[in-house]
Parts: structure tokens; C-alpha cells; sequence
């Protein structure tokens, strides 16, 4: 054959599976789903949805990718490539399909319509996805632990919570990330990019959402309910981590104790009791600990400071807490109730020394004589009459 002839029938091929795709003919079924297919590349490439074969790694990260086109993308993300760019603006995209996008802002062409809020949408796929915050379908589900998410992107960021994966590694000082939008929130750390400024303390921020946010603190708005209790936040991902102590979703795990934890800083400070890390030190003692709250409500032994005030009697407290227990003395509050006698008490600690009558269980023995107590004020009061007794033998000896 011919080399003239076999271009001819490339491209005769080519063009047949073009017309094949126009005409909706299909010849390649996939034996798991049954969909189907016009080339039988593409339905080799859907195979491995159902395979799970990854045969492209990335030799930066090793996240591994099903496909070569996509690893050639997700290049991009450590390159820092964007080979896309805008002919209006000049702005520069690592996809395609993001420059396809942001070209709506410019045209104004937005031919998809939701049919409940009329929100339009440049895509198909980008209504369909929208359409689900109506419906509250979350097709997409975690084998691990059962969560729902309404698009496949969010089941692969949050796998990371299980996997511990972070392929997004920070070029200027190694900090590594699960999801490159926080990556790129905290490059400008290093840039110091800071463009948005606060007009009431003349704070900087790099990102516009951090100066809505702080705005927030000069004006005390927290736009953000709970549905159950009616807590109010001032973020909505505070908000979300609140909601979890109503529904006891506990997605961060340790991996040495198994303990669950709501929040990813919570899972942070608790592994310092396993590795003993105290990495705030007072300077005026050298005590250390494993978290800067703690550092500071112990920095008031030292300067005296009692922030809390009872708006009652005026006394001071160094710790929001005393002053919340010592407020019961005024309204009488005892919300702790024995289950035994029903006697009631302003302190949970209070009723678990008080249980101790009934159960008789003692965890206070003297060293003299041994007699147990359940209280410590209690032992305090014996030990007195020991140290009673010894001065009145001594003074009978000097007799």
C-alpha cells in the first residue's frame, strides 16, 4: 500500500469516527455500565472508572491520574503554566476549560437557566451541578465513612481527611496541602500581595474574602445561624464545624489513639499529648504548652491581669470560667441535679464529689492513719488533728 493511501485512509478514518460522533452511532459498549461509546479509545479511557487503574504518575507529588492529558494539567499546578490566555483581559488560565469559562464574564453568555432560582450558567454541567443544591442530591458518597457530596471534586478533596494526602507542596518553604486553592492562599504569604485594605484599623489583606471577614469584627455582624440551637457565627466554616456537635460527625481521627475530633486544629493540639510538643513557652518561668490559649490564661498569674468581670458585684476573674461559676451565687442557678436524693448544685464537679456520698467511693487517704475521704477539704480538716495531736506530744515531752 502506498504512503499516499494510508493518509487517506487515516484520514478518512478520522473523519468517519467525526461523523459517527455527529450522527450519535456508537460501536464500543462498556461491559460494567452498558454506556456507550463511538471510539473505542475513549471507551478504554472509561474503563478505568470502574478499574481504578492510574498508569500516569506525576513525578513532583506521585499523585497518581488515570489519564496522560490530565497528568499534563495537573503539571501545570507545580509549573505554574498557563498556556490559556484571554485576548480581552490578558488574563492567563492552565485550562482551557477555564478560559471557556471566564469569557462569559466578558460576552455575557449564559444560556443554561435553573428552572427554581433563575440563576443562568455558561454550562450544562455547571447547572447540573447547581441543580442539586435545590434537590439536595449528593450522588457522590465516601466509602470510608458514608458522607455525601453533590460533586465528585468535593469526594476527592475530602478523601484526603482519610488518606492524609497532601500533593500540593508550597515552592518557598515545603508546606505541603490537600487542595491547591490553599496553596495559593498561602503563596501570598510569601509575595505579601496585599491588596484589599480596611478603612476603619488600616489592615491589609491579600484576598477580599479575608477583608469581608475582618470587616465583621469591627461591626459584629455574624450572618451565619445554627438551624438547632441558633448560635451565631461570623463564618460560615465556623458554622460548620459548630453543626457537628449537634450531629456528632467526628471526621478527624488520631492515628495512634483512634479519638475523633470535629475540627482539623482540634486533631493538631490533641497529637501534642502524644509527642509532647509545647511549642509556647512562658517567658517569665519557662513553663510550657501545648496551646497559646492556655499560654496566656497562665501569663495572668504573673501579671494579675482578671479580664472577667461579675457585672453584679464587680469582682474580678482571670478565667471566663470562674466568673461563670462564681455567677451562680447571684442568680441561684443549680442546674446539677443528684439523681439519688435530688439535692442541686451551681458545679458539675460539685455533684461528682457530692455522688461519692451515696456510691461511698473515697479517693483522698490519709497518710497518717489511713482514713479514706471522697473530698479533699475533708482530709485537709483530719490531717489537722494530727498535726494537733504531735504539737501536744512534743509539749508534753518538754515537760
Amino acid at each position: 500500500m502506498l504512503k499516499g493511501e494510508e493518509d487517506l485512509i487515516t484520514t478518512n478514518g478520522t473523519l468517519q469516527r467525526h461523523i459517527n460522533t455527529l450522527a450519535g452511532k456508537t460501536h464500543y459498549k462498556c461491559d460494567v455500565c452498558a454506556r456507550e461509546f463511538t471510539q473505542g479509545s475513549r471507551l478504554k479511557r472509561h474503563v478505568r472508572t470502574h478499574t481504578g487503574e492510574k498508569s500516569n504518575e506525576c513525578d513532583v507529588c506521585f499523585r497518581e491520574f488515570s489519564q496522560s492529558s490530565v497528568l499534563k494539567r495537573h503539571m501545570r499546578t507545580h509549573t505554574g503554566e498557563k498556556p490559556h490566555k484571554c485576548d480581552v483581559c490578558a488574563s492567563e488560565f492552565s485550562q482551557g476549560s477555564q478560559l471557556k469559562a471566564h469569557m462569559s464574564t466578558h460576552t455575557g453568555d449564559n444560556p443554561y437557566g435553573c428552572d427554581v432560582c433563575g440563576k443562568q450558567f455558561s454550562y450544562l454541567s455547571s447547572l447540573q451541578r447547581h441543580t442539586r443544591t435545590h434537590t439536595g442530591i449528593k450522588p457522590h458518597n465516601c466509602d470510608v465513612c458514608g458522607k455525601g457530596f453533590n460533586q465528585l471534586v468535593n469526594l476527592q478533596s475530602h478523601m484526603r481527611i482519610h488518606t492524609g494526602d497532601k500533593p500540593y507542596i508550597c515552592d518557598v518553604c515545603g508546606k505541603r496541602f490537600s487542595e491547591q486553592g490553599s496553596l495559593q492562599r498561602h503563596t501570598r504569604t510569601h509575595t505579601e500581595d496585599k491588596n484589599h485594605h480596611c478603612d476603619t484599623c488600616g489592615k491589609w489583606f491579600s484576598q477580599h474574602a479575608h477583608l469581608k471577614s475582618h470587616m465583621r469584627t469591627h461591626t459584629s455582624d455574624k450572618p451565619y445561624n445554627c438551624d438547632v440551637c441558633g448560635k451565631e457565627f461570623r463564618e460560615k466554616c465556623n458554622l460548620q464545624i459548630h453543626m457537628r456537635i449537634h450531629t456528632g460527625d467526628k471526621p478527624y481521627n488520631c492515628d495512634i489513639c483512634g479519638k475523633g475530633f470535629r475540627g482539623k486544629g482540634n486533631i493538631q493540639i490533641h497529637m501534642r499529648i502524644h509527642t509532647g510538643d509545647k511549642p509556647y513557652e512562658c517567658c517569665e518561668c519557662g513553663k510550657g504548652f501545648s496551646q497559646f490559649a492556655n499560654l496566656q490564661r497562665h501569663m495572668r498569674t504573673h501579671t494579675g491581669d482578671k479580664p472577667h468581670d461579675c457585672d453584679v458585684c464587680g469582682k474580678g476573674f482571670s478565667h471566663r470560667f470562674n466568673l461563670q461559676r462564681h455567677t451562680s451565687i447571684h442568680t441561684g442557678d443549680k442546674p446539677y441535679d443528684c439523681d439519688v436524693c435530688g439535692k442541686g448544685f451551681s458545679h458539675l464537679n460539685n455533684l461528682q464529689t457530692h455522688i461519692r456520698t451515696h456510691t461511698g467511693d473515697t479517693h483522698h487517704d490519709c497518710d497518717v492513719c489511713g482514713k479514706q475521704f471522697s473530698r479533699l477539704d475533708s482530709l485537709k480538716r483530719h490531717m489537722r488533728k494530727h498535726i494537733v495531736d504531735k504539737s501536744d506530744n512534743i509539749h508534753n515531752d518538754c515537760r
